[in-house]
């Protein structure tokens, strides 16, 4: 059985660093990794993990270790990986890291497979590749699973689609629809690693230029907030006529992207579909567009459309920029090769949303241990946001009422009214 498989060993003293100065700004998570290293919940739980290896991420893992589990952890985007980070978890924390930096294809899916060699009983997904690799690979290990976790939206879109089909072997908790997620990870998180990403790739100001956001999901509503409180005009495009509704209402243009598509300068897709940007769209765009994502996978923005309609690709014309030219000259920069743009490009998420989200996997898998789950897609149990979201108001310094019993009984009582 490979133990590891990382870039540089070498760098594990600089990731060490990095690791402890997340660690700083995730103090609900430390509180629980002490309870977990007093109590032992996971105690011989063997565990694998397809996470975007960050020093946030690392921090997870620590409290996971702490609690008995033995985890394997693998990168959940072939960009996302933090070698330095990779290398401090094999090397001081004792944990088998599969996951590179810029890694191809093939040894993305090698790195999942080596972090199921040792026959997980939980999964912990950002983006189901972890669960569909065992479905369709090796489904003689699902049947001794006991559950599993999913970190994004897209991974839970896909859970759910393998249940509608009968294809889903063993109960997953969403952990990505939990309220101390998906209200602040995905809104605040998304949002400002995004604009973060988008700024070290291409070194553009924000103030006045028209930015396109396809989706108006937490993601999207976080990203297009944030860029329109740095000065820049914003656009959403939907497909949800509530959301579309919403986004017109909080002060959003809102149109089609094949209106968008002529008027935008940038444009971030955070759907978790495909084909938001086509072929039809890159033809009406201005000279010098800037097109790039934040939705887990890569296939948001048709980048095979767009090489066909290039007469010649820049690659590299900056770090994380490739430039296309098409026939009239006009140019069309995409970023991070379609990839997340926030981790390719720049560090993801900030490590005090994070505490939160990671906070929510481990007391998920705490209680996925301790409960015999039924074959489904779980909501995360409403006792698991409230402990989260008072141990973070409690590290905040933040006090909040409680109520009266007289509020109680008024509250779960019907006979009084006008």
């Amino acid at each position: 059985m490979v133990s590891n498989d990382v870039k540089d060993v070498n760098l594990a003293e600089e990731g060490k660093r990095r690791i402890l100065w997340a660690d700083a700004d995730m103090p609900v998570l430390a509180q629980i990794r002490a309870r977990f290293l007093d109590e032992k919940p996971l105690a011989g739980v063997k565990m694998a993990a397809c996470l975007h290896v960050t020093a946030e991420t690392a921090n997870l893992m620590r409290t996971l270790s702490a609690g008995g589990a033995e985890v394997r952890l693998c990168a959940s985007n072939p960009l996302s990986t933090q070698d330095d980070v990779a290398a401090a978890l094999i090397t001081h924390y004792d944990i088998p890291t599969f996951a590179i930096h810029g890694e191809d294809n093939k040894t993305y899916y090698k790195h999942i497979y080596q972090a199921i060699e040792h026959a997980p009983e939980l999964t912990m997904d950002d983006g189901c590749d972890l669960v569909t690799t065992i479905t369709k690979e090796r489904p003689e290990l699902a049947e001794k699973m006991r559950a599993g976790m999913e970190e994004t939206t897209t991974g839970v879109i896909r859970l759910k689609a393998m249940f509608a089909d009968g294809a889903l072997k063993y109960p997953v908790i969403a952990v990505n629809d939990a309220d101390t997620k998906h209200f602040f990870d995905n809104r605040y998180g998304t949002g400002q690693s995004t604009v973060d990403g988008i700024i070290r790739a291409t070194d553009k100001l924000i103030a006045g230029t028209r930015v396109v956001v396809a989706g108006y999901g937490w993601c999207g509503r976080g990203f297009a907030t944030r860029v329109r409180g740095m000065g820049a005009l914003v656009a959403v495009t939907e497909v949800n006529p509530v959301r579309a509704l919403e986004a017109a209402m909080d002060g959003f243009q809102v149109m089609t992207m094949a209106e968008a598509s002529r008027w935008g300068d940038l444009f971030c897709t955070l759907t978790g579909d495909c084909s938001v940007i086509r072929r039809e769209h890159f033809l009406n765009m201005k000279d010098n567009a800037i097109v790039c994502n934040s939705g887990h996978f890569n296939v948001e923005i048709d980048i095979e459309a767009l090489e066909e309609i290039a007469k010649e690709k820049r690659a590299g014309v900056r770090e994380h920029v490739d430039q296309y030219i098409l026939d009239d000259g006009r140019r069309i920069n995409l970023l991070a090769q379609g990839r997340l743009i926030n981790l390719a490009a720049a560090e993801g998420h900030p490590a005090s949303v994070m505490d939160m989200s990671f906070a929510v996997q481990a007391l998920s898998a705490e209680f996925a241990v301790g409960n015999k789950l039924s074959l489904g897609v779980h909501p995360v149990p409403v006792e698991i946001d409230d402990t989260v979201s008072h141990l973070k108001l409690n590290a905040l310094g933040i006090s909040i009422d409680e109520l009266t019993e007289k509020q109680k009984n008024y509250l779960s009582s019907w006979l009084e009214g006008t």
